[in-house]
């Protein structure tokens, strides 16, 4: 089970160093799993684990950004992404999860032993590990795993991206909440991603049961209209965004007003400029929905300035923003 006790190591490296030469390959990047920091390819589970099986599990992603003239790596709101999959947690029953510190610990030390010099992804999930047949979420027992990859673009945004309504309706809160990065329901969003790549477009537009817009299949919604920038409220079934959160600061700190409040379909029709966000897509201005341009059609001046702010703030680059960071290397 977990705990905050000192874990064991299969990998003794020094943790604030960094590589001179070429990184290591992808299974020999070192992971924390069930207890222990192992190469990836050691972190291995049966088939018969039951979040295998069911999806029974819950996990967050974390971006980690690299600064070359500082020679440091930022992880970005790592404390908060913690605390949101504690919560996740205790939606699904899964109990003795270590503390905000220790697992911040523990994640930073996991990045740290891999000696990036480049934008990482993190992933820490806790998951359901007993081997069962039988849908439930009581009675088993859990584990932990933090894994860390070099990553780049989710997407490509360059120039803005395309977006079309998906027929797959957002799961409903009652459903499956959508609050909790539950592995399980993120079926739910690929369906969606699918469907919007397989008829040409780069992601999709989500409606809620009732028709209001939601989200992306896995980014949360801004929409410029009137001198307002507007975002669906939590209770229109969408994740409660990091990023959705940071980016109300940005725009506020431009002098803009924001408004979370219900949308409508044909709101986006109209809108001035449309923006998407999330650990994964970061800040995406959207030029198109549903074969109908954006307002001139081209990435607009406030998807711009946020944009801008936001690269500036999570590569330190901010000094205003840094509170956001966590700086992984010591002695930097």
């Amino acid at each position: 089970m977990l705990t905050d006790k000192p874990v064991k190591t299969s990998a003794d490296k020094a943790t604030t160093a960094r590589p001179a030469g070429p990184g290591p390959d992808m299974d020999s990047l070192i992971t924390y799993f069930e207890g222990q920091f192992v190469p990836l390819r050691e972190a291995k589970v049966s088939i018969m684990t039951h979040a295998f099986m069911y999806g029974t599990a819950v996990f967050e992603g974390i971006r980690a950004y690299w600064n070359d003239e500082q020679g440091q790596l930022y992880g970005l709101f790592v404390r908060e992404h913690v605390e949101r999959i504690r919560n996740s947690c205790r939606i699904m029953l899964i109990d003795d999860v270590p503390s905000v510190d220790a697992l911040t610990g523990l994640i930073v030390d996991t990045v740290r032993r891999n000696d990036f010099r480049e934008d990482v992804y993190i992933r820490p999930s806790f998951y359901k590990s007993t081997k069962a047949i039988g849908v439930r979420l009581h009675h088993l027992e859990s584990q932990l795993y933090i894994l860390t990859i070099p990553f780049g673009n989710y997407v490509d945004t360059e120039g803005g991206i395309r977006i079309m309504t998906s027929s797959w309706r957002r799961n409903a809160d009652e459903a499956l909440p959508a609050r909790g990065k539950i592995v399980g329901g993120y079926v739910n969003m690929a369906f969606q991603k699918s469907e919007a790549e397989l008829n040409g477009f780069d992601e999709a537009l989500v409606l809620t049961p009732d028709g209001h817009a939601s989200e992306a299949s896995a980014a949360n919604l801004f929409v410029y209209r009137d001198g307002v920038l507007l975002t669906p409220p939590v209770y229109d079934d969408i994740l409660e965004g990091i990023t959705r959160k940071a980016i109300m600061q940005l725009a506020e700190d431009e002098g803009l007003k924001t408004e979370a409040r219900s949308i409508d379909r044909s709101e986006l029709y109209v809108a001035d400029e449309i923006l998407l966000c999330g650990t994964g897509v970061q800040v995406s201005p959207v030029i198109e929905v549903d074969h109908r341009p954006v307002g001139s059609g081209a990435v607009g001046p406030i998807a711009r300035a946020i944009k801008d702010r936001y690269f500036e703030a999570v590569r330190g680059r901010r000094p205003e923003y840094r509170h956001w960071l966590t700086p992984i290397y010591e002695g930097v």
